[in-house]
C-alpha cells in the first residue's frame, strides 16, 4: 500500500484549473487520500510554490496553504474547503493569512506542490504557525509523506 493524494480537479503533473487560482474563484481544489499508514495520527498539508517568482529564475518557495491536525480518517477535503474536519488547525501561508491562496504567477507556468505528511501524532495547537514552524515541530513524527503537483501559467 502507497500513501497517496490525488484530486478529482487535475492529474498529477496537470495544469490546475483557473477556478482554483486568482484568475477564477481562488477556492482550494478537492483533495484525497487513500492507504494512510495505520499507525498514522494526525496528518499535515503544504502546499507550495518553489518556482516564486520566476520559474526561469526562482529566488524563494511562495507557501499557499498550510494545515496540520487534519484526522487520517476523513479521507478528503472538499473543493473551496471552508469547512475543515473537525480538529484540524491552519497555519500562515506567504500572504500572512490563514485559509487557501490559489497559484497567481507573476511570470511564467509554476509548479504548485501539494504535500501532505503522516505524523505518529497530534501536534499541539501551535497557533496561526508558518510553514518553517510547521516543517520543524512535526520532523521527529513524520512516518510516511504523499505528493501531488499541479502547474500553472496566467492567462493574462
Amino acid at each position: 500500500m502507497t500513501f497517496k493524494l490525488s484530486s478529482t480537479a487535475f492529474p498529477d503533473g496537470g495544469e490546475i484549473p483557473a477556478k482554483y487560482t486568482c484568475e477564477g474563484e481562488d477556492i482550494s481544489p478537492p483533495l484525497a487520500w487513500t492507504d494512510v499508514p495505520p499507525n498514522a495520527k494526525s496528518l499535515a498539508l503544504i502546499v507550495d510554490d518553489p518556482d516564486a517568482p520566476d520559474p526561469a529564475a526562482p529566488k524563494m518557495t511562495w507557501v499557499h496553504w498550510v494545515l496540520y491536525n487534519i484526522a487520517p480518517g476523513a479521507g478528503s477535503l472538499p473543493e473551496g474547503a471552508k469547512q475543515l474536519p473537525p480538529g484540524a488547525l491552519q497555519g500562515l501561508n506567504d500572504w500572512k493569512r490563514t485559509g487557501y491562496g490559489g497559484p497567481c504567477p507573476p511570470i511564467g507556468r509554476h509548479r504548485y506542490f501539494f504535500k501532505l505528511y503522516a505524523l505518529d501524532a497530534a501536534l499541539p495547537n501551535l497557533g496561526q504557525l508558518s510553514k518553517a514552524k510547521l516543517e520543524a515541530s512535526m520532523k521527529p513524527h513524520v512516518i510516511a509523506h504523499a505528493e501531488l503537483i499541479g502547474t500553472y501559467q496566467k492567462w493574462r
